[in-house]
């Protein structure tokens, strides 16, 4: 398996329920805080573009809670990427003491779209991008140079 993007934070008490645990919509705003972070730092030049990633689908399964405090690993992997869309995995690692625990696993599906809001319309994947995910993917992923005719 190749290299992950990983965004790390300790969880604030603003981020837990009055119980101390993590309440479930706050995965899903790490999986877009993580994705928002890599095109920033990886991908800078696509800012810039017109390009706008919608997310399609969302989802998380969770293995143990996460809690207030707790530090956490953020780390995202391409798992699939088509001419117009790109699926993220999420693993939510929590660090205690040296060792890791695996709390969640989450999967999000985006589409590349352009124009302006209302007008905008699929695109394919600019190439910055794929070339930025590559070496973030859970598997070998063909590009145009590396498939077979």
């Amino acid at each position: 398996m190749s290299g992950y993007y990983e965004y790390k934070l300790t969880v604030s008490s603003g981020e837990a329920t009055l119980v101390g645990h993590v309440h479930f919509v706050d995965y899903l705003r790490w999986q877009g805080r993580c994705r928002e972070l890599f095109l920033k730092t990886e991908v800078p030049a696509l800012l810039e573009d017109d390009v706008r990633l919608h997310a399609l689908k969302a989802e998380c399964e969770y293995f143990s809670e996460i809690m207030a405090h707790d530090e956490l690993s953020v780390r995202m992997r391409l798992e699939e990427i088509t001419r117009t869309q790109i699926q993220f995995t999420f693993d939510y690692v929590k660090t205690r003491d040296g060792k890791e625990t695996l709390a969640a696993r989450g999967r999000q599906r985006v589409a590349c779209f352009r124009g302006a809001e209302g007008e905008a319309v699929v695109s394919t994947v600019p190439a910055c991008l794929r070339d930025a995910l590559l070496p973030y993917a859970e598997t070998p992923i063909a590009t145009p140079a590396t498939r077979s005719a």
